[in-house]
């Protein structure tokens, strides 16, 4: 079973009536992709256009979470904990 993370309506800085265009929506979309994109290549694990999709993710996800660290630390350390992911250390 794949946890899906799921906006909930909390009064927080960075919380905006679930725009999808915005920085934070994206990331948590993106999220959902990459541990749905994890559970099927641990299945098929020769699945090498999978296994390049989940790197192409990954990708845009770091350059938005840079982006988000740059612009607003405050709502990038709490959707970091929010969605459990990692601090990145490239910055």
């Amino acid at each position: 079973m794949v946890p899906v993370v799921i906006r909930n309506s909390e009064d927080s800085p960075c919380e905006k009536d679930e725009n999808r265009g915005s920085v934070e929506f994206q990331i948590v979309s993106l999220t959902n992709k990459i541990r749905r994109l994890t559970s099927h290549l641990q299945l098929h694990k020769k699945n090498y256009l999978s296994h390049r999709g989940l790197r192409k993710i990954l990708g845009k996800r770091q350059r938005l979470l840079s982006y988000l660290s740059k612009k607003n630390r405050i709502c990038y350390k709490e959707l970091i904990n929010r969605l459990d992911i990692r601090e990145s250390k490239i910055r």
